[in-house]
């Protein structure tokens, strides 16, 4: 029977997550709380891929306290052998009387087989409560695992009237140091940067995370932050071996149709990684990028591009939200546009989105939608 309590400690075993969501992709964001006669005995979270998991942590903290308790986890305890022994077995070796379990575990590798083990082992298990707020701490492991494809959220900076750059291309800067900082923020949520080569020429883009831990709440300050991976969609290797970024920690990833070998071979010197993409119309075909993307293991993308790529993102329908930071200010009707979209023609033809947030950033608004047609 769920009670007030079990919310108050499922409550905090979701803040305690959220301490590791810049630090534990691949791996999903997971807190765990023990309780013992109404105190909490221990607590953990998973800090990073390959340490251990929040149960342990927790029960390494609660010691012999944790016979008898009741274990808040946010996630379905795993039953696998991956880089660390099963969770579940732990609960069961602790003696712990009750798990409450926030959300099954969309991987195909536990999906329920958590939950059995312990309750083969005598445990009770209570499993949903507070589970649309578990999801929201791992959109992207959750899509990956059902899906096999990452989440992916597109940052959009425009003007009053829905400009994001001179008709020169000038572009820098629409909005405000908040706004801007604010995305490097979600730069470091994220598994991976994607943009086109256009930007990369047309910026010399470096697409890292200028901030420190301290910098970000919610987040140990001693922590260090891995560099998200870079991915340029290159279809002809126009990228110079010269760019900024190759210079930079942290992996870069050229999606790209070439096979010319000096260019590749002059990329690859500077440090980038080069791989051949199936193609459509001749591009790099989208889904087929994505899903690759996946298969490397990353649960978010942040997408910074043009209105070409975000336009044919968005119509393909593997944008699941925009983040659109909006300046006070106007550009005029010459300048460029938010999405290049010329397939929609008629009022039938646009794209629905739902708004799910609206706030002040700086001087700047952010807007927060999911599109109607993502996967």
């Amino acid at each position: 029977m769920i009670c007030l309590e079990d919310h108050i400690f499922m409550a905090q075993a979701i803040k305690l997550a959220q301490k590791g969501c810049y630090t534990c992709h691949p791996n999903p964001r997971v807190g765990c709380v023990l309780v013992q006669k109404g105190a909490v005995v221990g607590e953990g979270f998973h800090r990073r891929a390959g340490e251990p998991h929040a149960e342990p942590i927790a029960l390494s903290v609660a010691a012999d306290h944790a016979q008898g308790a009741t274990a808040y986890v946010t996630l379905e305890p795993c039953s696998h052998h991956g880089r660390t022994p099963p969770c579940a077995d732990a609960l069961i070796q602790a003696g712990v009387a009750r798990v409450v379990v926030a959300m099954g575990d969309p991987n195909p590798k536990v999906a329920g087989s958590g939950v059995e083990r312990l309750r083969r082992a005598g445990i009770q298990v209570d499993v949903g409560l507070l589970e649309s707020e578990a999801c929201a701490l791992n959109p992207g492991f959750i899509k990956r695992m059902r899906h096999g494809l990452p989440f992916v959220r597109c940052k959009l900076a425009m003007s009053l009237d829905g400009r994001t750059a001179m008709a020169s291309g000038e572009s820098k800067w629409i909005t405000s140091d908040a706004a801007r900082r604010d995305v490097h923020r979600m730069r470091a949520l994220s598994s991976a940067v994607m943009t086109g080569v256009d930007t990369v020429i047309a910026d010399d883009a470096s697409l890292n995370v200028r901030l420190s831990a301290a910098d970000l709440e919610g987040i140990e300050s001693n922590c260090a932050l891995p560099s998200p991976q870079r991915v340029i969609l290159d279809s002809r290797l126009r990228m110079s071996p010269q760019a900024k970024m190759l210079s930079l920690s942290g992996q870069t990833t050229i999606l790209t149709l070439d096979g010319e070998c000096e260019r590749r071979s002059a990329l690859e010197a500077a440090g980038a990684e080069v791989v051949f993409m199936p193609e459509s119309n001749g591009q790099i075909d989208l889904q087929a990028a994505m899903s690759y993307l996946a298969q490397l293991e990353i649960n978010e993308l942040l997408l910074e591009a043009g209105p070409r790529l975000a336009g044919n993102m968005l119509q393909a329908g593997l944008l699941d939200e925009l983040v659109i930071y909006m300046a006070p200010h106007l550009m005029g009707d010459s300048a460029k546009g938010l999405f290049h979209m010329p397939d929609l023609v008629q009022m039938q033809d646009r794209l629905e989105l739902a708004i799910t947030d609206i706030r002040a950033v700086g001087r700047d608004w952010r807007i927060t939608a999911i599109p109607s047609n993502c996967h």
